[in-house]
């Protein structure tokens, strides 16, 4: 089961990413911050540390003029929390893998957290 201050914390993570608030992200998150983002099982980006993850996420806000994370199940593994998501975005910028602006993407995936001492110690996001 997953306390209500573990999900708020998460809803509140969620809710500052889809409207690029790149500070109010970063006030949720603990000091050693470990991000990984996997795609097709591989992992393709790792941040360390908050200074890493606000490099990232601040990069992130220009390569997309909206963006959406919807939890839509979440569930309790171990010391982790399991939330699956649909992902919409509509891109600002052309992509390498031949994406372009003004394309939309949407994704369902799944974004993996874990709490420690109130903060987000860990964020792994699958697609």
């Amino acid at each position: 089961m997953i306390c209500s201050e573990t999900k708020e914390i998460i809803d509140y993570y969620i809710e500052a990413y889809n409207s690029f608030d790149v500070l109010g992200m970063i006030k949720l998150l603990h000091k050693d911050i470990l991000f990984r983002n996997f795609s097709n099982g591989e992992v393709n980006m790792e941040t360390n540390g908050i200074q890493e993850f606000r490099e990232l996420a601040e990069k992130s806000t220009k390569i997309f003029t909206s963006r959406r994370q919807t939890i839509i199940d979440c569930s309790a593994i171990d010391d982790k929390i399991e939330a699956m998501i649909d992902y919409e975005g509509m891109l600002a910028v052309d992509l390498p893998n031949g994406l372009k602006a003004g394309d939309k993407m949407q994704l369902k995936g799944k974004s993996v957290f874990r709490i420690v001492e109130g903060k987000i110690s860990l964020i792994e996001d699958y697609s």
